[in-house]
């Protein structure tokens, strides 16, 4: 490109954007991107905002030690076993453990082949009580897999990997396509009243892209991160080799620190700015939730336009006689 085509781009990007192919190339590789991960998008950002309360919904869902009815001797760890395996015919037992209050619940660990699931069993009768983890832990516990690793292990953890860098791409061309010349540019940070409903929709999407950009992009950096560590870390190492010198001080072994500890958001008054648990520490957990629905809104607001400009059009060109 010579300099005075350049100079043209510039000053046509700088004030009317919407007529430059380059634009029209960014809005092509973010709408197909979204279509073809939109769905993926809405679990990963539904599902990591709920577990920035992990904690607080582990310990609403925790319950209260369960003791022995019975009034009976207290049953050996072979007795245990044994009533166990009656209750559960096919597996085996891989091990128990007893409270330090004789009468609380033992936990059995029973296995079928690859499988291992926790009982809790009355320490006097031998009854079945039921599983040893409650079922809100449970269920997060599974969320917390899905939102992880898709519930596929180390393979689900490369695919997230590549949807975090989608991610990241998605957010770096919405910012583009988002510029909207720089005479409208305010306009674009808040909503407008006295817009019809698609024009409202198509406001919401941009609005909510642009004030969620950071949070995004933090996310989807830290995602890859957390799913490479090693491959990450090697590329550090790559930017800024260790020395001597420079052991313990590097600033790429700080960027990725804050980059994983930022992508939780659970912050336990030891981070900044909080300095204990309480307020500040619940504001940034409620900051970090509401900024990781950001992509799922954006994908609502992004498939309802996605609907009146290119589906609806095409349904009623084919019902049209």
């Amino acid at each position: 490109m010579a300099k005075g085509d350049g100079l043209t781009f510039w000053r046509r990007w700088v004030r009317h954007p919407q007529t430059t192919f380059f634009r029209r190339a960014v809005f092509q590789v973010h709408l197909w991107s979204g279509i073809g991960l939109g769905l993926y998008v809405f679990m990963i950002s539904v599902t990591g905002s709920i577990l920035v309360y992990r904690n607080e919904i582990n310990f609403a869902a925790a319950r209260a030690p369960i003791l022995s009815k019975g009034s009976g001797p207290l049953l050996s760890d072979d007795e245990i076993i044994a009533a166990a395996v009656r209750s559960h015919p096919g597996e085996g037992v891989a091990r128990i453990h007893r409270a330090r209050d004789v009468d609380e619940a033992v936990g059995v660990w029973l296995r079928r082949g690859d499988d291992m699931t926790a009982r809790l069993f009355d320490p006097r009768t031998g009854a079945d009580l039921g599983p040893l983890t409650p079922l809100g832990i449970w269920l997060v516990d599974r969320l917390a897999d899905l939102h992880d690793d898709l519930f596929a292990g180390q393979i689900g953890r490369r695919v997230n990997g590549a949807g975090a860098i989608a991610v990241c791409l998605m957010a770096l061309t919405g910012l583009v396509i988002w510029w909207p010349g720089i005479d409208k540019w305010r306009r674009s940070l808040t909503l407008r009243r006295g817009v019809g409903w698609k024009r409202f929709i198509w406001d919401l999407h941009g609005m909510l892209g642009f004030w969620s950009f950071a949070f995004v992009l933090v996310f989807g950096l830290s995602g890859i991160y957390l799913c490479a560590p090693d491959h990450v870390q090697a590329f550090a190492d790559w930017l800024e080799p260790l020395t001597d010198e420079n052991a313990g001080r590097r600033f790429v072994d700080d960027a990725l620190y804050w980059l994983a500890y930022l992508h939780f958001g659970r912050i336990n008054g030891i981070g900044i700015p909080c300095h204990g648990p309480g307020v500040c520490d619940q504001t940034t957990k409620a900051v970090w939730a509401l900024f990781g629905l950001a992509p799922a809104v954006t994908f609502v607001t992004g498939a309802i336009m996605w609907w009146n400009r290119v589906l609806r059009r095409w349904w009623n060109e084919r019902a049209t006689p």
